[in-house]
C-alpha cells in the first residue's frame, strides 16, 4: 500500500504531506513493514521547506498519543505493562511508557520469541519475555498490541477487568487484533471515528459502538472512565504528522 497524508494546522502555521508505505512481510524481514517520508512546506507559498524522516515521526507520534491516552484511561494503580509485538512501535511505546509512567514489571510476547527475546535484551530496564499472549496479558494493567496480526491475539477472556488496552495494529477493515468479547466488554475510544469505522477491523467486524474521541476526553466534552475496562483504538491521523514535524523543524532551525 502506497498512502498520501496531508496536513494543514493554522495554529502551527504547517502544511505537510506524509508518503508511507506499508508492505506485509510474510517472513520476518530486516525492512520494516511502515516506512514514511513527511514533506514540510511553507503554508504561505507552497515552496518546500524540509524533508523528514517520517518513520521516525510515525513511530514516535504514535506512541506519543497512546501515552496520552494512557494517562487519562488506565486503572489508578498501574503496576504491569504488557506489550504485545516487538516491532518499531513496541520499541516507542516501551520507550515513552517507561519514562512517563513507573510499571514495576513489564511483558513482552511476540509471534517469533527471538525477536522478543531481542527486544528484552535492548532496551534500559528489565522485561519479561512471555511464551504466549494469555501469559503476557493476564494480570496486566496496560496493554499495547503492536502486531501484524490479521486475526485476534488478545483475548477477552484474559484481561484483567478494569485495564486499558492501546490497540495499535490491524490497520484494515478486515484485519483483527482483539476478539470481540473484548471489544463488547469494553468501552471503546477512537483518534477519529471517521477513520475506525472505515478502517478498523476490530470496530467494523465487532459492531461496537464508540463512546468517544480521544480529544473529546481532552476538551472535557466526554468523560475518560479510567475505572472501566477501555480500548483506545489508534488508526493514526495526518495532523499528528504535521504537529511533529513543525515541531522538529523548529528545534533544528533554532540549532542553525
Amino acid at each position: 500500500y502506497l498512502g498520501v497524508m496531508p496536513a494543514y494546522s493554522a495554529a502551527d502555521d504547517a502544511l505537510t504531506t506524509k508518503l508511507v508505505t506499508f508492505y506485509e512481510h510474510l517472513k520476518d524481514s530486516s525492512v520494516p513493514s511502515h516506512q514514511a517520508t513527511v514533506l514540510l512546506f511553507d503554508p504561505s507559498n507552497g515552496s518546500l521547506k524540509a524533508v523528514l524522516d517520517g518513520s521516525v515521526i510515525t513511530a514516535k507520534r504514535t506512541a506519543a498519543v497512546s501515552a496520552i491516552a494512557t494517562k487519562l484511561l488506565m486503572p489508578a494503580c498501574a503496576e504491569v505493562l504488557c506489550i504485545l509485538g516487538a516491532g518499531v512501535q513496541a520499541y516507542s511505546h516501551y520507550e515513552i511508557f517507561t519514562e512517563l509512567f513507573t510499571f514495576k514489571e513489564v511483558r513482552i510476547w511476540n509471534r517469533t520469541k527471538e525477536r522478543a527475546v531481542k527486544f528484552a535484551s535492548s532496551v534500559n530496564g528489565p522485561v519479561q519475555v512471555c511464551s504466549s499472549a494469555q501469559e503476557a496479558v493476564t494480570g496486566a494493567d496496560v496493554i499495547v498490541t503492536v502486531t501484524m496480526a490479521t486475526a485476534p491475539i488478545l483475548s477477552g477472556a484474559w484481561v484483567k477487568p478494569g485495564a486499558h488496552i492501546n490497540a495499535v495494529g490491524a490497520s484494515r477493515p478486515d484485519w483483527r487484533e482483539l476478539d470481540d468479547e473484548l471489544m463488547k466488554n469494553s468501552i471503546l475510544f477512537v483518534d477519529s471515528r471517521e477513520a475506525a469505522l472505515t478502517e478498523s477491523g476490530d470496530v467494523i467486524l465487532s459492531g461496537v459502538e464508540i463512546f468517544a474521541e480521544l480529544g473529546e476526553v481532552l476538551k472535557g466534552i466526554k468523560p475518560a472512565l479510567p475505572e472501566k475496562t477501555t480500548v483506545f483504538k489508534s488508526l493514526g491521523m495526518a495532523i499528528e504528522d504535521t504537529v511533529a514535524a513543525k515541531f522538529v523543524y523548529d528545534v533544528w532551525s533554532a540549532g542553525n
